[in-house]
């Protein structure tokens, strides 16, 4: 198996999540036009940073580095997966002067790694005209002092977006090859084959790779962190939960992702379409590597839980399904990551 793929649903309410570029005094968020329609969305950065902050506080992240003035500014991350789960999974870019992370004093360097966890753009479902909500500051102003006015928007929606975690790359990192460049200074490769580290091939190019218990640590405190997910902007006035309403999962042996119209618009509400899971699951049942988890939080979309449940219970009577709380669902198959019972996900059929 090469993938993990699948969808998340976001429940919105009264909700400003991630702001775009205001006007005047105005706080807007970000959102797009479809014909007349307002489109409200979650960007993937900001989504990935939610993830990012929401990793367990004992899970050391990579420090960024900022450096130059004006138009030369750079940040970056330290580079350094073998130490950093965000950077293995996140993925970075440094150019800078080689001296600094392992190469020849003076030389240009550039190591960048690919995300190993792609995540798309978190767009509302149903299309949904932001609001301006009206707030004025007066607190100990005298009593002939205009108050001072400030306007922002807010939205309710549900926002849906694709998400792709590469096991095989979990840990495994690109030191050589023509098709991309190197996510280490050769300096740091070394020192890591002269450890527990070992060397291999994956996909063509040479790779150090760490040892299969710290690759199940990372996908299992990744899997727990997409469980207890927070963030997003305003939460003094619009605070709410950011955990999945519904998050869809499956192993895949390609890097097609089946299950992005599983979710969709029916007249102007969010409707989870059991049809077209059906299909797709006989469509793509030789490249499944294991059940469609479904993780659906009770009260999420009315009774359509108990509805699915229903209509999918032989899929669910035969295991290809498994129907669940979102907590539940990717705890579980956390907990099957660490004990090692998900080890020939992380292999790639092409090697």
């Amino acid at each position: 198996m090469s993938y993990l793929v699948g969808k998340t649903v976001l429940e919105i309410k009264a909700g400003a999540p991630n702001n775009g570029r205001g006007e005047d005094n105005r706080g807007m968020v970000k959102q797009f036009t479809v014909g007349r329609d307002r489109v409200p969305y979650v960007s993937a950065q900001a989504s990935r940073r939610w993830l990012r902050d929401s990793l367990p506080a004992g899970e050391p992240v990579s420090p960024v580095v900022r450096s130059g003035e004006g138009k030369k500014q750079q940040a970056y991350t330290q580079g350094r997966p073998d130490q950093f789960l965000d950077d293995d999974l996140f993925g970075y870019m440094i150019a800078v002067k080689a001296d600094t992370v392992g190469g020849k004093r003076g030389e240009s360097k550039t190591f960048m790694r690919d995300t190993v966890l792609a995540t798309g753009t978190l767009v509302a479902v149903v299309p949904n005209r932001p609001v301006m909500d009206f707030g004025t500051m007066s607190r100990g102003f005298g009593p002939d002092t205009n108050p001072v006015i400030h306007e922002h928007e807010m939205y309710t929606a549900d926002l849906a977006g694709d998400l792709l975690l590469d096991l095989p790359r979990v840990g495994t990192f690109e030191i050589g090859g023509n098709a991309m460049k190197s996510a280490l200074p050769p300096t740091v490769a070394a020192e890591l084959l002269a450890g527990s580290a070992t060397e291999v091939s994956l996909r063509g190019t040479r790779c150090v790779r760490l040892p299969i218990e710290e690759r199940r640590r990372r996908v299992a405190v990744l899997l727990r962190a997409m469980a207890s997910v927070k963030g997003g902007a305003k939460q003094s006035a619009h605070y709410g939960d950011r955990t999945p309403g519904l998050i869809v999962l499956a192993p895949i042996k390609g890097g097609t992702n089946p299950f992005t119209r599983v979710v969709r618009n029916r007249d102007r509400e969010t409707y989870f379409d059991v049809d077209v899971l059906r299909e797709e699951i006989a469509a793509w049942e030789s490249e499944l590597d294991g059940p469609v988890r479904i993780g659906w939080a009770p009260g999420f979309l009315g009774d359509s839980r108990e509805k699915a449940r229903t209509d999918l219970a032989d899929l669910i009577e035969d295991e290809t399904i498994i129907l669940d709380h979102p907590r539940t669902v990717l705890h579980t198959l956390a907990q099957e990551f660490l004990e090692g019972h998900r080890d020939d996900w992380f292999d790639d059929p092409t090697d």
